[in-house]
């Protein structure tokens, strides 16, 4: 009789367990098959993964703009280019070893961060929306023209303002470059 006990027991906690189970599953958990496919193509269209790419490179463009300052006014400009070549050697070799990491550590990290994301805050109906966002040929289009409307503008900027602000431009590298020197030349 203890082991029918038992073993109703064991039934009722096994569906305790099951039904808290079912209780507790997040909705995107739920996540139909259809949905699941629209996430991978939005995925596969947006490459959030990209975001690593910039997460790895600021660091050392930072480094050898840091370098350059550094070296500005302290030696020849023989011995900066010099310098600042032999660096981006240095430079390279981390971009190249680092971003292979980032890249696979992003790709690993989407389906617990984005993907769970994706699927609790839009239905079906958005993803196809947000896909179709992303395939349009206007907005293909629009992208191919944005380096071209930057660079009209920036030349445009550049022409107008020149005149202002180069001279600040100078003031403040003079300054930074006084306040370096002074730095590292006093005890």
């Amino acid at each position: 009789m203890s082991l029918v006990r038992s073993t109703s027991r064991f039934k009722l906690l096994a569906l305790a367990v099951a039904v808290s189970t079912c209780v507790v599953t997040p909705v995107w958990a739920q996540s139909t098959d259809a949905k699941a496919k629209l996430i991978d193509k939005l995925l596969t269209l947006w490459h959030p993964e990209d975001v690593v790419i910039m997460m790895v490179q600021r660091p050392a463009a930072d480094a050898v703009q840091q370098a350059r300052i550094a070296l500005q006014g302290r030696v020849t400009a023989e011995r900066r280019d010099a310098a600042l070549k032999d660096m981006a050697v240095d430079v390279q070799k981390y971009i190249n070893e680092a971003t292979p990491l980032a890249l696979d550590t992003a790709r690993h990290q989407i389906a617990g961060t984005v993907v769970p994301i994706l699927q609790q805050q839009f239905s079906e109906d958005e993803l196809k929306q947000i896909i179709a966002m992303l395939e349009s040929p206007v907005k293909k289009k629009f992208e191919q023209l944005i380096p071209q409307m930057e660079r009209s503008l920036g030349e445009k900027v550049v022409a107008e303002s020149r005149a202002a602000i180069d001279p600040k431009m100078k003031e403040l590298t003079q300054a930074v470059g006084l306040k370096l020197r002074a730095a590292t030349t006093t005890p």
